[in-house]
């Protein structure tokens, strides 16, 4: 794997690729609670987003590429984590010092890779159709009834609810983790970890908050 053929190299790689989501995260979550604010202003920066070229032509394949490499990093790493156990213990009892959400990264993250897929899939393949293979003309204030369409049904809106509490257990372990496979360790590891615990519960309760908000309030 080249650059990558250390295990301390794949969790740094594993831990960068991470904290680069969390950042998406935070920026996706800005743009969508404004949603609930501000119709007007989340139609601007929505139209912007899906009309610039740089953000369109360069940092969504980044984030594409970004979301595909931290996952496929995260299941390899439990594969070869899982060998090691395998030749190196007999009776693997590490499950009695470690969370729930520590043992059951892998799961938690795929359940969130598919949720990202179908996310990705909603919301890039309608503009794809809207733009090119409907070619309709540009309409900058259409974002926000079609954020509020997609959260019209309950079985929707329950889905993207689960996925996001789950997503709050991933991030729980995962993203204090990645400092520490940094090697992350002064005065301020204590205060980094409120942080990301912090962090893990706010921006997923608040993704909740929108998609019940929305559900609720229907434009008719």
């Amino acid at each position: 794997m080249g650059i990558l053929s250390s295990s301390i190299a794949r969790k740094v790689a594993m831990a960068l690729s991470g904290l680069f989501l969390v950042v998406f995260l935070a920026q996706h979550f800005t743009i969508n609670v404004i949603s609930v604010i501000n119709p007007d202003t989340f139609n601007s920066w929505s139209h912007f987003m899906g009309t610039n070229v740089l953000v369109q032509g360069v940092l969504q394949p980044i984030l594409i590429f970004g979301v595909i490499f931290h996952f496929c990093m995260g299941i390899f790493l439990e594969i070869k984590n899982n060998s090691a156990r395998k030749i190196k213990y007999k009776s693997y009892k590490g499950d009695r010092n470690s969370t729930w959400a520590s043992r059951y990264m892998i799961v938690t993250g795929l359940v969130v890779l598919a949720f990202l897929g179908l996310h990705f899939y909603d919301f890039w393949f309608h503009e794809i159709t809207y733009k090119y293979l409907e070619s309709n003309p540009e309409d900058p204030t259409r974002y926000y009834p079609e954020l509020v369409e997609k959260f019209r049904s309950p079985v929707r809106t329950g889905i993207y609810c689960v996925s996001f509490v789950l997503l709050m257990l991933h991030l729980w372990h995962g993203f204090s983790s990645s400092f520490q496979s940094m090697g992350w360790n002064n005065k301020y590891s204590k205060g980094l970890r409120a942080f990301t615990q912090v962090y893990a519960i706010a921006i997923p309760l608040g993704f909740i908050f929108i998609a019940l908000y929305l559900h609720f309030n229907q434009i008719h």
